[in-house]
């Protein structure tokens, strides 16, 4: 047998058998659009700009869910909220998107399964939220509203930091709402 074929007791580069118990397995199921809304209050004065008009304030904020849905399978929800205000306090635009994800997951123990949920999972699932984001503020007549990366990682510790400082305990409850300003 050359080198690169393999029967049923072998693997071509040492990948562990299908179906075999062999260490953690996570697959991406499926990710869709759970909700999504985007609202231009103002319009059409909201989209006439004035030459000495200041560009909006946007207030931007993000949470993350993960719950089981069957065995096996787990949801990710990636909410992430925008509020652009103009000069004059008036709300030019709110785009609201809950993003969702499911994932097949075996031989994870819990701490690193709500790693995974709240740090990886959401780190993948970023990438197609910021594009829908963009593309509804600029089919709502704005510019394209281009979201900062997120370190979901630096936010889990520092979610986590909190949690310990306030003597809770660590993944009790639904995670509060990042805030990014």
């Amino acid at each position: 047998m050359s080198d690169n074929q393999f029967d049923n007791s072998q693997n071509p580069m040492g990948a562990a058998a299908p179906g075999s118990a062999e260490g953690p397995q996570i697959g991406v199921l499926a990710q869709y659009v759970k909700d999504l809304s985007f609202e231009n209050p103002n319009a059409p004065m909201s989209l006439q700009s004035q030459p000495d008009q200041e560009s909006p304030s946007i207030d931007v904020n993000v949470n993350v869910g993960a719950r089981k849905a069957s065995d096996d399978v787990y949801e990710v929800e990636l909410k992430i909220s925008a509020t652009a205000k103009q000069a004059d306090g008036k709300t030019a635009f709110v785009v609201e998107l809950v993003y969702g994800s499911l994932y097949g997951v075996r031989g994870l123990d819990e701490e690193s399964l709500q790693g995974f949920m709240l740090v990886q999972a959401p780190t993948l699932m970023f990438p197609y939220a910021r594009r829908i984001i963009s593309d509804a503020t600029r089919d709502g007549g704005f510019p394209p509203l281009m979201l900062e990366p997120i370190s979901f990682e630096a936010l889990y510790r520092q979610q986590l930091a909190q949690a310990q400082a306030d003597g809770a305990a660590a993944g009790g409850g639904d995670p509060k709402p990042i805030d990014l300003n």
